[in-house]
Parts: C-alpha cells; sequence; structure tokens
C-alpha cells in the first residue's frame, strides 16, 4: 500500500468575521486549502481578499471563527503562534536597529536558549545560504533594502521551521530589486526544501515564483493551480481578469462570433491583427481601433466592436502598419484560444475586463 505524504497545511472550513452578528464583516469565507510538503505556494488576490488573514490565522496571530488549521496533520488551530513550528517574514524586516546582522540572526535562538556557540554557528551557515557570508558585523542601516530582506529570511529561517510564511516580503522594494529578489528567494527555498507560503498582489511575482497558486477574490478561493493553469485555463471571469490581461466575453458576445452562448477568456496576445480571409477553424471580428499602446517590442491595441464591447489583441510593434486610431481592423484568433469561464459574481453574462 502506498503512503500518502501528509500535506505541509490544512486548512478546513476556514472562516474569519469581525463585528457584530448585526454587522458582521466576512474577511475569510470557508475556504478549504491543502499546500504540500515543498511547496512554494502562493496566496494571490488584491487588497481585501482575505489573503493575509488567511497567512495570520496559519501564524497564529488571528483566530478563526470556525474551521480548522492543521501543520504536518496536526490541529494547531488553538494553538498560540511560538507553539506552532512557523516563522514568518514581513514586509517590514522588523530587524533590531541596535544589533549586528549576526545578532539578528541568532536571536531567535538566543530566546529558544540555544547554546552560545551551536547558534553562533547556525546563524553563520544561514548567512551564508542568504549570500550573506561577509556581512555579519554590519547593522542593519548599513545593508541595502535588499539584504535587509535577506537577513529577516535568516533569521526566521535559522530556527529550522517547517513551514516559513511570507507577508508580501518584497512590497518594499523597488522593481529592479524586487524582480532580482524574486529568483533569489526561488532559489533559496529550493535549497532550504522547506513550504513556503508566500502572500502578495503581484500577479507577475505569484505566476514566476510559484508551484502552485490560490487565487482570492473576497474571502473566497477563485481558483488553485499551477502557474500555467492559472494563466491559461482561469475557470472564472475574476481569475481571468485579475491574472494578467484578459478579453472577458459576455454569453451574447460569444454567440455572435464564435456561435456559443458562454462567457468566454481570451488572452490579448491570442488574437492578431489581418487583412486576408480567415482560415476554417478560426474566429474574426470587426471594429473601430480606439487606442494603440506601445509597450516596446510589442503594442496593445483596443479594439471597439459594434455592439459597444471592445477587445484588446497584443501585437509586434512592427505589426502595426495600417493600424491608425480612428480607423477600420479585423482580428482573429484561433476557436481552441477562447476557454469558457464562470461569469463574473455581479453579472449574468459578463463583459470584457
Amino acid at each position: 500500500m502506498t503512503n500518502i505524504p501528509t500535506p505541509a497545511i490544512q486548512l478546513v472550513g476556514l472562516r474569519k468575521s469581525f463585528g457584530t452578528a448585526e454587522h458582521e464583516v466576512v474577511a475569510v469565507d470557508s475556504v478549504n486549502l491543502q499546500i504540500e510538503e515543498g511547496e512554494f505556494f502562493s496566496l494571490l488576490g488584491p487588497s481585501g481578499s482575505g489573503k493575509t488573514t488567511v497567512l495570520r490565522m496559519i501564524a497564529g496571530f488571528e483566530s478563526p471563527t470556525a474551521g480548522a488549521i492543521l501543520l504536518q496533520g496536526k490541529d494547531v488551530t488553538g494553538l498560540a503562534p511560538y507553539d506552532r513550528d512557523v516563522n514568518t517574514v514581513f514586509q517590514d524586516y522588523a530587524l533590531f536597529p541596535h544589533m549586528t546582522v549576526l545578532q539578528n540572526v541568532e536571536y531567535g535562538l538566543k530566546v529558544k536558549r540555544v547554546a552560545k556557540a551551536e547558534r553562533k554557528q547556525r546563524a553563520v551557515e544561514m548567512l551564508e545560504s542568504v549570500r550573506l557570508g561577509g556581512f555579519g558585523h554590519r547593522k542593519p542601516n548599513q545593508l541595502s533594502g535588499g539584504q535587509r530582506q535577506r537577513v529577516a529570511l535568516a533569521r526566521a529561517l535559522v530556527n529550522r521551521p517547517k513551514v516559513l510564511l511570507l507577508d508580501e516580503p518584497l512590497g518594499a522594494l523597488d522593481l529592479k530589486l524586487r524582480e532580482e529578489m524574486q529568483v533569489e528567494l526561488k532559489e533559496i527555498q529550493r535549497e532550504v526544501g522547506i513550504t513556503f507560503v508566500f502572500v502578495t498582489h503581484d500577479q507577475g511575482e505569484a505566476l514566476s515564483m510559484s508551484n502552485r497558486i490560490a487565487v482570492f477574490s473576497h474571502g473566497r478561493i477563485e481558483q488553485v493551480g499551477t502557474p500555467r493553469e492559472i494563466y491559461d485555463h482561469p475557470t472564472t471571469a475574476f481569475v481571468a481578469g485579475f491574472v494578467g490581461t484578459s478579453n472577458v466575453m459576455s454569453a451574447t458576445l460569444s454567440e455572435q462570433l464564435m456561435g456559443v452562448a458562454a462567457v468566454h477568456s481570451i488572452r490579448p496576445e491570442r488574437i492578431r491583427v489581418v487583412n486576408e480571409t480567415v482560415p476554417d477553424g478560426e474566429v474574426a471580428a470587426s471594429g473601430t481601433v480606439s487606442d494603440v499602446q506601445y509597450l516596446g517590442a510589442d503594442s496593445r491595441v483596443r479594439v471597439d466592436l459594434e455592439d459597444g464591447s471592445h477587445l484588446l489583441a497584443s501585437v509586434p510593434s512592427d505589426g502595426l502598419v495600417g493600424v491608425a486610431i480612428g480607423g477600420p481592423i479585423r482580428l482573429a484568433w484561433s476557436r481552441d484560444a477562447a476557454f469558457t469561464v464562470a461569469p463574473p459574481n455581479n453579472t449574468s453574462e459578463g463583459g470584457n475586463q
């Protein structure tokens, strides 16, 4: 009989509400989720979607209104944060300014009364792991933002937690440094081999770093999947519109263009500008160019259709000959490039996003 590995984290019917029964605000609504051992798992969603509240409940900083939290199969719902085998890295780093880098990393071990020689050895080894081997004598204010982030990471990892929770840890960094840290963080996770649960509102960050992603909206999970599944096969109009850019076509427009009365999603890069006859198996739409955004190698063309909706097409910038604002344009895409999605909650049919 095959032994099924115990998940690193299981959330069962997790719910969190604030306020009174008359004025209840539900932040997390019946979330069920399983995160496997060694995964880099991202909780992705806009502000107020419930992702950070879920992270705080896993950490023990918030108590759920209902449901259970299991770590390595053990129910920890009622345990204090220090009794859970997890550590958290925050966006603001929370380093002690009066301590050296080495002292900051050692601090958690000192609280746990680890012997001085052992804690120094473990702290030095962890600083090596995050590429800060020669920085132990410096103070936090002598480091760059990316270096301080790695110190915070080392301080959390030195305690050898089963799970590391990261609450928008790269949010305070500029774009170039954030992109560099995305690569480094993923490499560090692979090297240490522990489960990372990463909260972010940045779709590109989640897509580039994660093994799997849970997309949150209004306290619920809309979809769980690999980055490719989330991007190429969104199951709801919200996911299609939030993760990257997507055209969400109403059931009426889909029936008009494709003969199928269901809400569809298609990515702009799957649409091309055509002059010739469209071959069998492809869909065509004609309209008027209302905007052209130059983005370097590619440009994004907005096309207004006769029914008042619009489509976005991402096309090579050197292929824009004859494309002018106010002028006519013809678009085409392969029929299998459009996917059926659940309509938005606020409408019965959906619309372009």
